[in-house]
């Protein structure tokens, strides 16, 4: 669980997150979706609506489904690579907590245990040096995101 605050409303934040990530996602060549990453990213709004990557030539890749939109204050999605099995799907939500005239955006993502280390996606990595690694470019994103939000 990584949190992070971001001058702006609750509802800014959700907005941002969700309408906009295109402008704020930074790709890692680690943890790309799909070997020709990175594409666009994009979520469909409501509950069910998918979150998916354009990749330049057209295709689109889903990443994952809606599990929970409740905007302001969470949004929940799974999320997958194109190199994994039917069964090996991570979970992230995003919680958007007012704090005064801030938010805190914090992130869980969890799941990683459904994809074996010996994976291409986990690169052979240890559990805890694959989920610092991970953790880190989570945090690198909510900065991203932050910057955007507040340039």
């Amino acid at each position: 669980m990584l949190s992070l605050r971001v001058k702006a409303t609750p509802q800014r934040a959700f907005d941002v997150f969700t309408q906009e990530i295109s402008a704020w996602w930074q790709p890692d060549p680690l943890f790309r979706f799909t070997p020709r990453s990175p594409g666009v990213l994009a979520f469909e709004p409501g509950l069910g609506g998918r979150f998916t990557e354009t990749l330049s030539n057209g295709k689109v890749f889903e990443i994952g489904r809606i599990t929970a939109w409740e905007p302001p204050l969470r949004l929940a999605f799974t999320w997958r690579q194109a190199t994994f099995a039917p069964d090996q799907i991570t979970n992230v939500e995003v919680l958007f907590e007012p704090i005064g005239d801030e938010t805190r955006v914090t992130v869980t993502h969890i799941g990683w245990d459904t994809v074996p280390q010996e994976h291409v996606a986990r690169h052979t990595m240890a559990d805890a040096v694959f989920l610092k690694r991970h953790a880190e470019w989570w945090q690198r994103l909510l900065v991203s995101l932050r910057q955007h939000i507040n340039p």
